[in-house]
């Protein structure tokens, strides 16, 4: 069995770095932030926190998490 098919979806899997160059956020066509503990693209300008869902960006504002200034 290949441990690659098999990527368990806890654990922290890397971006590709052309990927994350390409991909904007789509309500603020800004600059996206990768966070690999949480398995997220960050959107300081709209203020959203896109999941990446089994090595898969979700770019959809509705699927995406409020973030706090904090996290800013």
């Amino acid at each position: 069995m290949e441990q690659s098919s098999r990527a368990n979806s806890n654990s922290i899997q890397p971006m590709d770095p052309k990927l994350l160059e390409l991909l904007v956020c789509p309500l603020t066509k800004s600059v996206l932030r990768y966070d690999a503990k949480r398995q997220e693209l960050i959107s300081s300008a709209a203020r959203l926190a896109y999941p990446i869902r089994d090595g898969i960006p979700i770019m959809l504002p509705d699927e995406a998490r409020q973030i706090d200034e904090t996290e800013r």
